[in-house]
């Protein structure tokens, strides 16, 4: 067994994150916001989970400390084995290909851009920061029960608003993206941080879901009733490469559909 740090143990995805590492028996320090010891304490294997993704155009400035300034100190200071960074398949946006070597565009003059150009400042300081077994985990839309609502995840604002009987899609139900359960990520990430053999891993099912499907489930589950905005935009992302993922880590996705109606974990 390992000894892990999970850094943004109290999102979603790092709190989950705790709880695997701990029922597969590693012994797992998720310490506070703010905790100093982190820059100073053996860490052993770190997987770096802080970050902002909904609320990021309102938050500039910690979204830049989240995704750069903080991991930044970490990669200077800290004492670790390794270190996984949670970036974000976001940052295919706009790209012809979507493989980890894949040329990637950005538009600094849109500040919808933000997310992306931090992210891949974060993932630019792993791989030049001189340290060894850093690695890039390029996470898709990540998506399981227990999600919050004000988080800004589309998945959890579409159940909620299920929930309470009318879903109001201000998107085209032509949309798609590509999304991955939440228990995936927590088995895979581990496995990619003590045992990766590449740098960058794209994590992600490799398959796209419409936003009609979704609401084809929802009204199927709960009987909502739907009303798609007039002229709604389409907002879409390249299908993601995953044969990286697959390859190595025989990674198959599983449907999400039979859980995301469940509670969250107490």
């Amino acid at each position: 067994m390992s000894q892990f740090t999970v850094l943004g143990a109290s999102g979603y995805i790092g709190s989950r994150l705790v709880e695997r590492l701990r029922a597969d028996g590693h012994t797992v320090w998720a310490p506070a916001r703010g905790d100093g010891r982190v820059l100073s304490a053996p860490l052993g294997h770190v997987l770096y989970c802080i970050g902002l993704t909904g609320d990021f155009r309102a938050r500039p400035f910690d979204t830049t400390d989240a995704h750069v300034t903080f991991l930044a100190q970490v990669l200077q200071r800290a004492q670790f084995d390794s270190l996984l960074y949670l970036s974000s398949t976001r940052v295919y946006q706009g790209a012809v290909r979507t493989d980890e070597g894949a040329p990637l565009t950005v538009q600094p003059g849109d500040p919808s851009y933000l997310y992306n150009l931090t992210k891949l400042t974060g993932e630019s300081l792993c791989h030049a920061s001189g340290r060894s077994h850093v690695r890039v985990a390029r996470l898709s839309n990540v998506v399981g029960p227990g999600m919050d609502a004000a988080s800004g995840n589309l998945v959890a604002d579409l159940l909620h608003q299920a929930r309470n009987g009318h879903v109001v899609l201000r998107s085209s139900l032509q949309s798609a993206k590509d999304y991955i359960h939440i228990d995936d990520v927590a088995q895979v990430l581990p496995r990619i941080a003590l045992a990766g053999r590449a740098v960058t891993y794209n994590v992600a099912s490799g398959f796209q879901t419409t936003h009609a499907q979704w609401l084809d489930w929802l009204v199927a589950c709960t009987g909502c009733v739907v009303t798609v905005q007039p002229e709604a935009p389409w907002h879409g992302f390249p299908p993601i490469n995953t044969e990286r993922l697959r390859s190595e880590f025989g990674l198959t996705p599983r449907d999400w559909f039979a859980t995301l109606l469940e509670p969250a974990h107490p």
